[in-house]
C-alpha cells in the first residue's frame, strides 16, 4: 500500500514507523515546517515536502497527523483528494472535517500516548470510522496489519472513549508530576512508589477497578485523611486535588454500601 503521511509530530513519527514496520511504503511526508518533514522523510524513507500543494495524487491512503486546530482548517491547506483514501488521526474531531477534501474519508484513532522520542512502539489500539462501508473495510484492513486491537467507533464513540482517555493517562500522569513534585522538595524517594504503581496498574488487567479500591477514603477514615492533609498543606494544588479525589471516593463508596 502506498502511503502518504501529512504532519511531523509525534503521531506522525510513531506511526509512521509502525507502519514502515508492517511493511507498507510510505512515499511522501509533508509538513508546515521542511526541516521537520525532511527529518522524518529521512527516517520513513520517504520523499519530504513543506508544501502540501505537492502533494501526490497516486496513493492509496492519506494519513493526516495534525493538531485538532490544523484539522478545523484543513479545507485551506489541504488541496482535494479524488483518488485514495482521507484519514485524520484525531479523537475529538468528526470525520466530517475530511468531507471538503476527500472523494472518500474516515478516521483511523490511535488510542495510545505517542512520543517519538521513545524507542519503542507501544500496542496501539485503533478506532475506526468512514463515510461508507467499503471505505470503512479498507481502513480495518489496514489497521489490522497493524494491530491486534482495531474497533469500530463513530464520532460520538470515539469522543468518549478520548475523554477516558484523558481520565486514564493524562489526569494520573498529571498526580505523578504533583507527587514527584512533593517527593523531590521533602527529599523523599519516589521509585519506592513504583512497584506500587506498577501492581495499582497490573490489577485492572484481571479485576474490576472498583473491587481493587483500598485507602483511607474509601474507608471514610477521616483521622488518617486530616493528618495527609496536614502533611500537603505547604502544597495547596496536591492538597486540593487530595481533598476533592477523597470526599468523592467516600462518597461513591458510601452509595454503595447504602445500595447493599
Amino acid at each position: 500500500m502506498k502511503i502518504v503521511m501529512v504532519g511531523t509530530g509525534n503521531a506522525a513519527n510513531v506511526l509512521g514507523r509502525k507502519i514502515i514496520q508492517s511493511g507498507h511504503h510510505i512515499i511522501q511526508v509533508a509538513g508546515r515546517n521542511p526541516a521537520h518533514a525532511e527529518t522524518l522523510g529521512v527516517l520513513l524513507h520517504a520523499q519530504a515536502f513543506g508544501n502540501f500543494s505537492d502533494i501526490t495524487g497516486d496513493a492509496d491512503l492519506y494519513i493526516v497527523a495534525v493538531s485538532d486546530s490544523a484539522l478545523a482548517g484543513i479545507h485551506n491547506w489541504l488541496p482535494v483528494i479524488k483518488q485514495g483514501i482521507v484519514v485524520h488521526t484525531a479523537g475529538a474531531v468528526s470525520k466530517l472535517v475530511l468531507k471538503t477534501v476527500a472523494g472518500s474519508y474516515g478516521v483511523l484513532y490511535p488510542l495510545q500516548s505517542l512520543r517519538s522520542d521513545n524507542s519503542a512502539i507501544p500496542e496501539i489500539p485503533f478506532l475506526i470510522d468512514a463515510d461508507s462501508p467499503d471505505t470503512l473495510q479498507h481502513i480495518r484492513s489496514f489497521a489490522a496489519s497493524l494491530s491486534g486491537k482495531v474497533a469500530y467507533a463513530d464520532d460520538v464513540t470515539r469522543m468518549k472513549l478520548h475523554a477516558g482517555a484523558v481520565m486514564v493517562n493524562n489526569f494520573p500522569n498529571y498526580l505523578y508530576t504533583l507527587t514527584q513534585d512533593f517527593c523531590t522538595k521533602e527529599n523523599i524517594d519516589f521509585s519506592l512508589l513504583m512497584p506500587l504503581l506498577y501492581e495499582t496498574v497490573h490489577r485492572l488487567e484481571q479485576y474490576p477497578a472498583g473491587l481493587m479500591q483500598t485507602g483511607p477514603a474509601m474507608r471514610n477514615d477521616q483521622d488518617t485523611i486530616a493528618k495527609h492533609l496536614s502533611v500537603l498543606e505547604p502544597y495547596p494544588g496536591l492538597a486540593k486535588i487530595y481533598l476533592e479525589l477523597s470526599v468523592s471516593i467516600t462518597d461513591y463508596y458510601d452509595r454503595l454500601r447504602f445500595e447493599i
